[in-house]
């Protein structure tokens, strides 16, 4: 297996330009954190990247994804190249978002087109053409919202020597109604995603599971409780075949970042 160099352990969330986000990135670099992807809804532009990695030292930037019907291939392969130039090794496209009909030929033709190498770029698959699409054209996969069991089905696609970055919900909550709550108000978005939706159906949840998101289906796609549970739940991504897990704090408040939880999480998470 390969990790990219990205440990055991990061961090996914939504940074922009901010002078908020920058402090946040310096924290997360500063705990001790490898690797930060960052949440392609929030992103305001590939300037961010820039601004985030000229903000640092070390610690590697990951786009958790770039949708391709807002990036153009050619912009995403000359920010590669620039922060090649001034910050080698630290910047990994991650893409996705082909949204529409036959979004695998879409993607087929955007790496065609996109001049970043194969062991710089990542796919959030998590179908089994998207799998095999980030097998063949790029370093590996970056699935959001799937299960241990689901990560030993993806690591099987994707053979050994892959990368096979998982992004996981992260409550660091002990009481469990509340962190349920927390989580389902995350998670209910996603069911009305087709390639969600067929995901989670891949995984065993009906259609009655997500509309209803009961507590069984919560606490799968969730790591909640004590810095010591969570690593625990996330351990076993792990365990079924992962080379890294991206922790997805959330604590159901929208704004700042949760550098609170992440500093609580890292001497667990990081030794």
């Amino acid at each position: 297996m390969t990790d990219h160099q990205f440990g055991r352990f990061g961090i996914s969330t939504g940074l922009d330009s901010s002078p908020h986000s920058l402090e946040a990135a310096q924290a997360a670099e500063a705990l001790g954190y490898p690797a930060i992807w960052l949440s392609g809804g929030p992103l305001p532009g590939l300037q961010t990247i820039t601004d985030l990695i000229g903000a640092t030292n070390t610690i590697k930037l990951v786009t958790g994804i770039l949708a391709i019907v807002t990036y153009p291939a050619a912009d995403v392969a000359a920010t590669y190249a620039a922060l090649e130039s001034t910050a080698p090794g630290r910047f990994t496209a991650g893409l996705g978002g082909a949204h529409g009909p036959r979004p695998v030929e879409r993607l087929t033709a955007y790496l065609e087109e996109l001049e970043v190498p194969v062991d710089r770029r990542v796919l959030a698959a998590l179908g089994p053409r998207m799998l095999e699409l980030a097998r063949e054209q790029t370093a590996g996969a970056f699935p959001f919202l799937i299960t241990p069991a689901y990560t030993a089905t993806a690591r099987e696609a994707l053979g050994p020597d892959k990368l096979l970055a998982v992004s996981h919900l992260v409550v660091l909550e002990t009481d469990a109604d509340k962190a349920r709550a927390i989580a389902r108000e995350t998670i209910s978005f996603f069911p009305t995603i087709p390639g969600y939706a067929a995901s989670f159906e891949r995984q065993g949840f009906s259609k009655a599971d997500q509309a209803e998101l009961p507590d069984h289906m919560v606490d799968a796609l969730t790591a909640w409780g004590t810095p010591a549970d969570i690593k625990a739940k996330l351990t076993e991504h792990l365990t079924a075949g992962a080379d890294h897990v991206a922790i997805n704090v959330i604590t159901g408040v929208t704004g700042p970042q949760p550098i609170a939880q992440w500093q609580a999480l890292a001497p667990v998470l990081l030794t």
